[in-house]
């Protein structure tokens, strides 16, 4: 997991952003967004709960992106924030793991994602937004001011997942203005 968060937090200061790390609840009250990285999905939900996090993090009113593991903790069965059912490890083990080139909504270019014993999406609710597919299936989805993805776009050059997490803080900056 540190490892996909220095590199999330790389992305971000390549685009203009500030990124701090979040470990306790009290630190979520001085940001605009959060990144819930990959990792192990049974562990990072365990460190939520340990750290008082949980509570915290469905109070959080600030736009939120999820990428695998954190796909699966913004599940309806996890922390019930977005209206979405993923299975884990559903493209395969470790060993399985796979890149492949994206239809991205509204995009001519396709978009690079590497997937790592990524989760599935079983079943998603009516207001959740499919913003790019892998074989039509969705992988990279918004309910909201919630957005996730199967695969690990801070893993590839491309910042557009990326710049679509800060364009919703900007939204969310701007309306709470």
């Amino acid at each position: 997991m540190q490892g996909n968060v220095r590199e999330h937090a790389a992305v971000l200061r390549k685009l203009g952003a500030e990124p701090v790390e979040v470990r306790k609840p009290d630190q979520l009250g001085g940001v605009d967004g959060l990144i819930i990285p990959g990792g192990e999905s049974t562990a990072i939900a365990r460190l939520v709960r340990l750290y008082g996090l949980e509570e915290a993090i469905r109070g959080f009113e600030r736009p939120i992106f999820g990428t695998c593991a954190g796909m699966i903790l913004l599940d309806r069965r996890h922390l019930g924030l977005l209206d979405l059912e993923v299975s884990r490890n559903a493209y395969g083990r470790q060993v399985a793991s796979f890149e492949a080139e994206l239809d991205l909504e509204g995009e001519a270019e396709p978009l690079h994602g590497v997937f790592i014993r990524a989760p599935r999406v079983l079943d998603s609710g009516p207001g959740v937004e499919v913003i790019a597919e892998l074989d039509g299936e969705p992988v990279l989805l918004r309910e909201g001011r919630l957005l996730v993805a199967s695969f690990h776009p801070e893993l590839t050059d491309d910042t557009r997942v990326h710049e679509l997490f800060l364009d919703l803080v900007r939204e969310e900056s701007s309306v709470g203005a």
